[in-house]
């Protein structure tokens, strides 16, 4: 039954082409004569070609499909609305995103020196970071979902695909539109859309987005913003110059400003695995920082030597804070009050788009682009929900982080077409240099019961406690009272507040070469392609800060290579097309910026072998798309990692003393073995009478990672887990459209969503799931209602998580069990330091409103 369902609440929406499908421009196929689903136009072999007849796996997501679904930036296509799209925060921050296709989904590409799995393209220029990713969405005309390798067609090479946005070209025409909104949780949004008359044959267009949202979960401390707030504001100017017949010049610059704030951490659990609980206070004694047994002055827990198990120390752990509480379900309102501010995320960039038509057959282009991103990130949403209680002890891991990034990309296109060949021809050049700097200060302080707090002084006055120290600092980036003495070697720290715990500075440069060749003999139905990339990347990067003291480590990674690609395609009928693919990919090697050392570490690279069928029935009026797939992917990166949340370290004597490195977050990269990805995807498409749509998708995907040793704690091989790829995923819509004679000829739009997701792993070296999520989705409309000869109004009621849905999207069990320390595969010791229970990040709650709109 379940299966059923699932299958029949798919996605994709007349907005949706799923799978097979590939760029369309509007949210339905155009009816064809019959009231069938109409031809739709792509042109994702560069060319424009019929969407049944492209053998290309790719999704589309159209204007009006964003707007049913209340799209305002790419967080919101989490739900699931591309079931073999996968988009989440990295860890809980809305101001970088985890981006994956079909199971090549990167746990930690949110640094300096490594790339993601998929590439993101912005009207054909590659981004070549996560940060800054979540910003609005400027007037979007689609988002394409390219699954499996795409380094034939795109610049940037991809191994599990590429996720495209293509934003409104000028019209050379008057006209405007204006969007205003307000909805729960303070949320507001206004949009304005300006395209002027040509003029010297320019055409220009102006695009102004904000959007705003309160924060969902309160901080109770006075002054600060809480969790899951936004705040986007930006504009985009665009010029199109066609001097003379065959060329077209499209140059355009956006900026986009996004202050917000992390989904909120919280306890779900406490000592799940039943040990021991400790008391800091021993039988007869005063309370202290040591554990004891219960009624006892017997020392337990912390650090455990094997010697000192043998001698009969037993395992226990901290207690909870009397402050703190266990939620298993979704909190409204902290516990805790911590600081935090918002992060503050900030991309622009120029992009130049030449096409030059040389002959009817042969095409010329050009895309120039500059870009940049900075972040500067404050997420304070662990709380004390992921450290240990002790009495007077520090807590609130806040973790900073400043990135700053800019790139230069120069991709040269010959597209052209003659007797029975189509070609794509191409040339990619791409630069970037990024820096970064982190600190993970401690922003609170218990009491000595634990069940009262102070918070720390973001300001160190030096004079009075000394120098700047992983025990002795502020979480504020400068000030005239802070004496950091890395600032005698790093000049850019002077003054600052903040023990530095790493800072890094990488550079990339890319150069490649791609085509694909179609042979189509007349009369036959074949299709052979062949493409093939050729690649030469070269990285190096320095980490020259480790926990406040300089370094001098560095890297350099280079790789020269090619990836084939070959296609083989068959009309069997004129509604009936078949396809099988062959195709690889990569991702370059790099360097873990969070690790200690700033070790290289290998690309690794994917084999993808792909059938497909797109078929027509019923006169047009039913749609069925299917693709199964299998990818082979060698030395995969994993990332291993070591959070240290123990409020107390035991010394050799059995003494507990606070902990200098409570916070600390350590993490290394290596190839660590071959994963094996296989799947299934499927659409269908219904229109059984005129205005409605019934659309359904569904994504299978089954994974096989390795195992390997974690090269930070040593001992025996443990199970790798692929992040955010459940085994089974569907999304399906309804959507009618009415004609309303009586309205002045407006049409009433009504837009249902659903959305499914079996339970995942979020985490790669850990065995617990998050819950399976149900996501229901809805607008209703009356569309342009004429106000007169040039203006038409649209009213229209929205809500996202339509039910209020709960359901866990991250959870993590680190520390819920001990840290085992080992010199090989022989046990050293068994730390209980840290052991609190499970924390989870919940999906958003159901948020609704109202917009009105009006275009002239």
């Amino acid at each position: 039954m379940l299966a059923g369902a699932t299958l029949f609440a798919l996605s994709a929406m007349p907005a949706l082409a799923q799978d097979q499908t590939a760029t369309t421009t509007s949210a339905q196929a155009d009816s064809n004569d019959q009231g069938g689903l109409g031809e739709i136009i792509v042109t994702a072999q560069r060319r424009e070609t019929n969407l049944q007849q492209t053998p290309i796996s790719i999704s589309v997501l159209s204007t009006e499909a964003l707007q049913d679904r209340h799209v305002q930036s790419l967080f919101n296509l989490a739900d699931g609305t591309v079931p073999s799209l996968r988009v989440a925060t990295f860890e809980a921050r809305q101001s970088a995103l985890t981006i994956g296709i079909r199971g090549i989904v990167p746990y930690d590409q949110n640094q300096t020196a490594r790339d993601g799995g998929v590439s993101v393209y912005i009207d054909g220029v590659a981004l070549g970071k996560t940060q800054g990713l979540n910003a609005a969405l400027f007037d979007i005309e689609r988002i394409e979902v390219l699954k499996g390798p795409q380094g034939t067609l795109f610049g940037r090479n991809t191994e599990g695909g590429a996720l495209s946005m293509v934003t409104k070209a000028p019209t050379g025409e008057f006209g405007a539109r204006m969007t205003a909104g307000i909805g729960n949780y303070g949320s507001r949004n206004a949009d304005i859309h300006l395209d002027l008359p040509a003029f010297f044959n320019i055409a220009l267009k102006f695009d102004g987005v904000y959007q705003h949202q309160d924060a969902t979960v309160k901080d109770p401390l006075a002054g600060s913003v809480g969790w899951n707030y936004y705040d986007r504001k930006g504009g985009r100017a665009a010029a199109r110059w066609t001097p003379f017949d065959g060329l077209t010049a499209d140059f355009s610059y956006d900026y986009a400003k996004d202050d917000n704030t992390p989904q909120f951490s919280q306890l779900i659990n406490y000592n799940p695995n039943n040990y021991t609980v400790g008391s800091y206070t021993p039988a007869g004694g005063a309370l202290g920082t040591t554990l004891y047994l219960p009624g006892t002055a017997t020392a337990c827990g912390g650090t455990i030597t094997v010697a000192q198990a043998a001698a009969g120390r037993l395992p226990c752990v901290a207690p909870l804070a009397p402050a703190v509480g266990v939620h298993p379900g979704r909190q409204k309102v902290a516990d805790v009050g911590v600081p935090q501010q918002p992060s503050v995320d900030i991309t622009h960039g120029f992009t130049s788009n030449l096409k030059y038509k040389v002959a009817p057959g042969l095409e010329l282009r050009s895309i120039t682009a500059w870009r940049g991103v900075s972040t500067d990130q404050w997420d304070n949403s662990g709380g004390p929900e992921r450290s240990t209680y002790a009495p007077n002890a520090n807590f609130s891991r806040y973790s900073l982080s400043f990135l700053k990034q800019h790139q230069f990309s120069q991709e040269f296109q010959a597209v052209g077409s003659f007797d029975q060949f189509d070609f794509v021809l191409g040339a990619y050049y791409f630069t970037e240099h990024a820096t970064e700097y982190a600190a993970t200060p401690l922003s609170n302080q218990w009491n000595a019961a634990g069940t009262a707090y102070t918070i720390r002084s973001p300001i160190i006055d030096s004079s009075v406690t000394g120098n700047i120290s992983s025990a002795n600092s502020g979480y504020q980036p400068y000030a005239p009272s802070c004496n950091n003495t890395l600032a005698a070697t790093v000049p850019q720290f002077t003054n600052s507040c903040q023990f530095i715990t790493r800072a890094s500075k990488a550079w990339d440069h890319n150069y490649s070469a791609f085509g694909n060749l179609t042979f189509s003999p007349e009369g036959t139905g074949l299709h052979f392609t062949a493409g093939g990339r050729f690649t030469k990347d070269k990285r190096r990067g320095a980490l020259y800060v480790v926990n406040n003291a300089v370094q001098g480590f560095t890297f350099e990674n280079s790789i020269s290579r090619f990836d084939p690609m070959f296609n083989i395609s068959y009309d069997a009928t004129q509604d009936v097309h078949l396809y099988a693919k062959y195709s690889t990919g990569f991702r370059a090697g790099g360097a873990n910026d969070r690790s200690q050392s700033f070790n290289a570490f290998g690309p690794e690279s994917v084999k993808s072998y792909e059938i497909g069928a797109k078929m027509d029935f019923f006169d047009h009026h039913a749609r069925f798309n299917i693709a199964g797939y299998i990818m082979d992917r060698s030395n995969t990166q994993f990332d291993f990692d070591l959070f240290d949340t123990a409020a107390t370290i035991t010394l050799p004597n059995g003494t507990a003393v606070p902990n200098p490195t409570n916070g600390a977050h350590i993490e290394q990269t290596q190839n660590a073995g071959n994963t094996k990805i296989r799947g299934i995807e499927a659409d269908l498409t219904v229109k059984p009478m005129a205005g409605l749509t019934l659309s359904a998708s569904y994504a299978y995907t089954y994974w096989k990672a390795p195992s390997a040793v974690n090269p930070l704690t040593g001992g025996l091989p443990q199970q790798l887990y692929i992040v955010y790829t459940p085994k089974n995923a569907a999304s399906g819509a309804i959507d009618y459209v009415l004609p309303l004679t009586i309205a002045n000829g407006a049409n009433l739009r009504l837009h249902l969503d659903a959305n499914y997701a079996s339970s995942q792993y979020s985490f790669q070296l850990e065995p617990t799931k998050t819950d399976p999520s149900f996501v229901v989705n809805g607008r209703i409309a009356l569309a342009d209602i004429k106000m007169n000869d040039s203006a038409q109004v649209t009213l229209s009621l929205w809500a996202r998580n339509l039910f209020d849905n709960t359901y866990i999207y991250r959870r993590s069990n680190a520390n819920s069990s001990p840290v085992y320390n080992y010199n090989g595969s022989t046990l050293v010791s068994t730390n209980y330091g840290g052991i609190l229970g499970d924390y989870a990040n919940f999906n958003p709650p159901r948020t609704f409103g109202a917009e009105a709109s009006v275009k002239f």
